[in-house]
């Protein structure tokens, strides 16, 4: 069991890692759109899944994976009125197309409109 810990995504906010691999498989913990560089928060839910993709893949690329073997994701979003959109851009970077749940949830962290985390293969 290997925990995952790259400068790349932004810290944790609470008692938890960014993610672990365990036995081969790459568990990433929940990414909101924070920019690790700066700590800012997007506006508007296009920017914030790209912020929170990119966190999700800083999170695999030191794992040694990559968007290409994420299996299952699980996504949260503030508002569903926000899916179509979310959809578009969460598309440019899961084009394998993983299982997913996503769900509408009363808030999320830092007030944020989405949260994404993600299963994979390590290698």
């Amino acid at each position: 069991m290997n925990i995952i810990e790259t400068k790349n995504a932004p810290g944790a906010i609470g008692p938890y890692s960014q993610g672990f691999v365990v036995n081969g498989i790459v568990y990433t913990s929940g990414q909101i759109p924070v920019n690790p560089e700066n700590g800012m928060v997007p506006e508007g839910i296009v920017a914030q899944t790209e912020q929170s993709c990119k966190n999700v893949g800083a999170i695999l690329s030191q794992a040694g994976s990559s968007f290409n073997k994420v299996f299952k994701t699980t996504c949260f979003l503030a508002d569903m009125g926000d899916f179509a959109a979310f959809n578009e851009v969460y598309a440019k970077y899961f084009v394998s197309k993983p299982a997913r749940s996503c769900v509408a949830v009363k808030t999320l962290p830092k007030g944020v409109l989405c949260e994404i985390e993600a299963i994979a293969v390590e290698k």
